[in-house]
């Protein structure tokens, strides 16, 4: 056990290893799945292309969860991807990692999730949905979705402060439940929904690449080729790679994780696996019963409930909304559960407010627990964090890469560290990985300028913050030294 509170509490390692597996799926599967396949396919064309783009997200994914295995047994502790920029790299790496997770990429993500869990119950109780404003002055307005979403995020907050077992079982049966309610789906729809017809017709144009645009009310399609295609086919991947995002919570609790150095690594790969192939058989499942046409036009890209109502009726958008509800509720637990640890170490380098490195008499970090959650709320008042995420996806690709050539940076630097587990594929998938990602930015940088320099500047104001905090740091140890 590790003790790390001047209180006495100390983590408890009572994770197993399907417990990290369930935290990786349950994380990882959200909302996305449901929805996002609609942009891909306005951005690439041909259902080739499309289930490319899945396969391409759900391998880069794997090669990561492998890649990171290694660093997870060198540094079983708490904080994941933060300790590991912070050892392999520069301690500023880890804290601009952190500062971001914080301010943006964790607490935007759960803001996020619960909005659309507000959303999807309102269409099964219409009276709490965005139209009914609770509160407003001037453009600035609060609504019962944001109220309902703010319910969920302090209400899985205050359960995860009970201790880390009430959050084990509820992200085990929360994710058993929306794995196999997806596998359900596909069962059906290729049971019941499967049409011959389209089947064949989407796959007879498979490699048409072309963009959907709307002009003046229209869908308009513009063949791409060549380099544009090969950037298209980056962004794209942008949409399936944070669906499948979230597959590193898992090394964010490595300290409540029995035998970390083998249970982390492998939990990130059973579950990335796992996910990686429901997702290919709910888009297979998509291109069996709708037209890529009426894929890429779904309303408001619900591409699940457009397939759903083609075999289920009035029954199936319903159906939809209940899947979409239990995932994301299971969705949030996980990130609530262990976006908190990070938070904690940051605390105690003292890189972070200090109450946040504190245990409560249960093992675990309530206060970073619920600076967390009052922050995720303030951003689902805010509305601005769907604009917040889409302006850190390009830094997170960035910080994963910087992860991943920490391996190799470690290797020749530490080859004596002792290494439980090695990377599969050393140097070669890490490798790939990190080409991989950086077409991507590339693709990003040249097609999608507005999701890269705001994300980049977020991360820069870090900077300042931090050599604030060392030099409160030093300021603290002449004032001790003073003292003695």
């Amino acid at each position: 056990m590790e003790k790390h509170s001047s209180s006495g509490a100390q983590f408890q390692r009572s994770l197993r290893l399907i417990d990290g597996v369930m935290l990786v799926s349950g994380v990882m599967i959200g909302s996305g799945i449901f929805i996002v396949s609609a942009e891909i396919a306005r951005t690439v064309g041909g259902v080739g292309y499309l289930m490319l783009v899945w396969i391409l997200s759900g391998v880069m994914t794997i090669i990561g969860a492998l890649s990171y295995g290694e660093l997870s047994g060198m540094f079983p502790h708490a904080g994941g991807q933060y300790v590991y920029l912070r050892e392999a790299l520069h301690p500023l790496i880890g804290f601009l990692y952190g500062w971001a997770f914080f301010l943006v990429i964790e607490t935007g993500t759960i803001a996020a999730v619960a909005v659309a869990f507000a959303k999807y119950t309102a269409y099964l109780l219409p009276q709490i949905g965005e139209d009914y404003i609770i509160w407003q002055i001037g453009g600035f307005a609060v609504n019962r979705a944001q109220l309902l979403a703010i319910a969920m995020i302090l209400f899985l907050t205050y359960v995860n402060t009970r201790g880390i077992r009430t959050g084990k079982w509820i992200q085990l049966i929360f994710t058993l439940a929306k794995i196999l309610a997806l596998l359900l789906l596909v069962i059906l729809g290729l049971w019941i929904g499967f049409q011959p017809q389209v089947w064949r017709a989407n796959w007879h144009h498979a490699w048409n690449a072309f963009q959907v645009v709307f002009q003046n009310g229209q869908t308009i399609q513009q063949p791409s080729s060549g380099i544009l295609l090969i950037g298209l086919t980056g962004v794209a991947m942008v949409g399936a790679l944070f669906s499948s995002d979230a597959w590193n919570s898992v090394t964010f609790i490595a300290a409540e994780i029995k035998k970390p150095e083998k249970n982390i690594g492998r939990s990130m790969f059973l579950g990335t696996l796992l996910v990686t192939i429901v997702y290919l058989l709910c888009n297979v499942m998509y291109v069996g019963v709708l037209s890529m046409h009426e894929i890429a036009t779904a309303p408001a890209d619900r591409v699940a409930s457009a397939a759903a109502g083609h075999f289920l009726g009035a029954w199936g958008a319903g159906l939809i909304a209940a899947m979409i509800m239990i995932s994301t509720f299971g969705c949030n637990n996980g990130l609530v559960l262990s976006g908190a640890r990070v938070y904690y170490t940051m605390a105690r380098d003292r890189l972070f407010f200090s109450p946040a490195g504190k245990l409560n008499e249960k093992g675990v970090p309530a206060t970073a627990l619920w600076l967390q959650g009052f922050w995720a709320s303030l951003l689902c008042i805010s509305g601005k964090y769907s604009d917040l995420l889409n302006y850190v996806i390009f830094v997170v690709l960035i910080f994963y890469v910087l992860t991943i050539l920490g391996i190799i940076r470690l290797r020749k630097t530490k080859p004596d560290l002792h290494r439980p587990y090695r990377a599969v594929g050393y140097p070669y998938l890490p490798v790939l990985y990190i080409v991989m990602a950086i077409c991507i930015c590339i693709s990003l940088l040249w097609l999608r300028p507005d999701y890269t320099w705001p994300g980049l500047i977020i991360v820069l104001i870090g900077i300042p913050v931090y050599y604030a905090f060392i030099r409160r740091q030093k300021s603290s140890s002449i004032s001790s030294q003073r003292v003695v």
